[in-house]
């Protein structure tokens, strides 16, 4: 009986420790929630990104609190970075001084940086597209800063836009509707004109360069004109002059349009333009001039013969020549003693080829004699139909203007028209000679084993053991080495005669074909032409290199793509590694990575590059929806 009540006292003790345990826990449960209440709970509420922190004397803003910090600010010095950035690197110890100095002016100017990396939308909204960026805002308005990278630069400027009655200067790019374009653009010698929309993304990359290029140029002596145009606003001023996408860019000559081919950049469109303004055509006053371009030069001579600043068929000859000018050299003459040098009459145009391309298989010169009737797009035929010799020397400064047409019969060795070396070179280009004269449609041209590594490389020559090499470079893109074989002119005829019986297969640089069961469709050399030339689907398609970083960081945006528009049966996303193999189709130039074309349906032969801009998910799903042909769901359907 004494055990069983000894038990009862014990289990009575085991109740009573239990009840105060848990009783303690509860009480230390309250504990630790008004603890969250009140003071953990208040370190998230701060930590949401709207406290502006100091480094150093330099603000630091974000996303989050950007806006509300330029309220109340008249002006503010902004440097947009990135942290793996050399250069800013290097800038941070100046920018912490000036923003000691601009701390002590009277009143205080804040300086800020904002890591353009991490603030995306802040990069984007004021497109930065290089690191460092520096922008001043006044009265939350941008001002471009393109002034020095120097402690006292950027000081003198930021202390200039701080004054109470700075104003931004008046923009130098002229405004043209229906109502002044005809009057501003017939008038002027010369005018490039801008055919914009306002959502564009490429016009407002373009806008600041294209400003501070007409603020440069319009203060040449004569000034040369830059103005904008609104297409969305005057749709009929698009239509008339051909615009099809934004930006367009077109140069007008007393009303007359011609083609923009410069760069897009303030440096690049004041050379460019400035060069433009002047002649297309230089003049020749002595027979000596001629004589010298003969002896020495690489291209055809080109020489318009008049007989003074009034002649009629000038004025046509200079039209014609405008279109040109980027890929040719004229020259006119209004002298007596070259017209009788040159064989010709007033009114007549002549080509000449250097002596040392010239042969007996083809005539010394050509000549063309413009009538009241001649147009500027038949002298523009003579100039592209006569401007090679029969067989020709190309390089790679000459390439891309004079051997696009294909199919282009190659015959590569060391090339050297130098004194040592031009017998040699010119007895291997007799034996082409005696080829080519046999096949007018096609072009023939020698080159530089050296200058043309890559490309020998390519073509599985590199290694032939041979002095000489040949191949066909063929449409599409398609290759065509010849066996190595010690060449001479027999040899190469039954290369060429082979090629045009159709007996030759194209050599294709290719990895394995590959199983493709994911959302993006990987292509190879071998299935290029299966895959994005097949005319039944759309096809949106990046060329990538393995290591590059650009390339990786694009991966899971592009993969996303791919995943999005997954259900669509006439859409195809694609990528091929460009370095394991052949793009087989010149239009498809890859010159960097990553490079995205789409290749509509009904279009494979000219597909759109996407140029510019974020490369990120929305922005390519924008881009690929403004060009599909095939897209079956509505763009807010995907």
């Amino acid at each position: 009986m004494k055990r069983i009540t000894l038990l009862f006292i014990v289990m009575l003790g085991i109740a009573h420790f239990v009840t105060v345990s848990r009783s303690e826990d509860d009480d230390q449960a309250e504990d630790i929630e008004e603890l969250g209440d009140d003071g953990d709970g208040d370190e998230d509420d701060d930590d949401d990104g709207s406290e502006v922190k100091d480094e150093n004397g330099v603000l630091i803003l974000t996303d989050s609190n950007f806006d509300t910090f330029m309220e109340d600010k008249d002006t503010v010095l902004v440097e947009f970075y990135a942290p793996w950035c050399g250069h800013c690197k290097q800038f941070i110890p100046e920018y912490e001084k000036i923003a000691q100095i601009l701390k002590e002016n009277d009143p205080p100017i804040p300086v800020a940086k904002v890591d353009a990396t991490k603030e995306s939308a802040l990069g984007g909204r004021f497109e930065v597209q290089g690191y460092p960026t520096f922008k001043i805002m006044k009265k939350g308005e941008p001002v471009e800063y393109d002034g020095g990278r120097t402690q006292q630069a950027i000081v003198a400027r930021v202390k200039e836009v701080a004054q109470p009655d700075w104003k931004p200067p008046p923009e130098a790019t002229l405004v043209l509707t229906k109502d002044n374009f005809d009057e501003i653009v017939d008038k002027a010698d010369i005018i490039l004109v801008e055919f914009y929309a306002p959502w564009c993304g490429h016009c407002k990359r373009l806008a600041p360069e294209f400003e501070k290029a007409a603020q440069e140029l319009s203060t040449r002596i004569p000034p040369i004109l830059l103005a904008k145009v609104d297409a969305t606003e005057e749709p009929d001023l698009a239509t008339k002059y051909g615009v099809s996408g934004y930006p367009t860019l077109k140069i007008f000559r007393k009303g007359k349009p011609f083609e923009y081919n410069g760069p897009r950049e303030k440096l690049g469109i004041v050379d460019y333009m400035s060069d433009q303004a002047g002649t297309p055509s230089k003049q020749i006053q002595t027979v000596k001039q001629i004589q010298e371009l003969i002896k020495d030069g690489d291209d055809a001579v080109i020489v318009g013969v008049f007989t003074d600043e009034g002649d009629a068929a000038l004025e046509v000859y200079m039209e014609a020549c405008n279109v040109l000018r980027d890929d040719y050299r004229f020259r006119h003459t209004f002298s007596s003693d070259v017209a009788k040098f040159l064989k010709a009459s007033s009114g007549q145009v002549i080509m000449l080829q250097p002596e040392k391309f010239r042969s007996k298989h083809e005539p010394e010169s050509w000549s063309l004699a413009i009538k009241d009737s001649t147009s500027s797009s038949e002298i523009q035929d003579f100039f592209k139909k006569n401007v090679l010799p029969l067989v020709g020397h190309r390089k790679q400064s000459n390439d891309a203007k004079r051997y696009t047409k294909r199919p282009l019969v190659v015959v590569y060795y060391g090339v050297d028209f130098g004194f040592d070396y031009r017998v040699a070179t010119q007895i291997w280009r007799a034996k082409v000679l005696e080829v080519a004269k046999d096949f007018p449609e096609y072009t023939f041209a020698i080159a530089d084993e050296e200058d043309y590594a890559d490309e020998l490389k390519s073509l599985g020559l590199s290694d032939s053991g041979e002095d000489v090499n040949a191949a066909i470079l063929g449409d599409g893109g398609k290759k065509y080495p010849m066996e190595p074989e010690e060449l001479d002119s027999d040899v190469l005829r039954d290369f060429v005669m082979a090629f045009k019986k159709g007996k030759l297969k194209p050599i294709v640089k290719s990895q394995p074909i590959p199983k493709n069961k994911g959302p993006v469709k990987v292509v190879v050399g071998k299935t290029f032409d299966d895959i994005v030339m097949d005319k039944k689907k759309d096809v949106l398609i990046e060329f990538y290199a393995p290591w590059c970083g650009h390339c990786k960081k694009l991966d899971p945006d592009y993969n996303a793509l791919g995943k999005k528009y997954k259900n669509e049966k006439n859409l195809v996303i694609a990528k091929m590694d460009a370095t394991a193999n052949d793009v087989p189709h010149d239009s498809y130039k890859v010159e960097g990575f990553p490079t995205i074309y789409f290749a509509p349906s009904n279009k494979k032969e000219s597909p759109v590059k996407f140029e510019g801009g974020q490369r990120d998910l929305e922005t390519l799903s924008k881009f690929l929806e403004e060009h599909a042909t095939k897209l079956s769901q509505k763009k807010d359907e995907l």
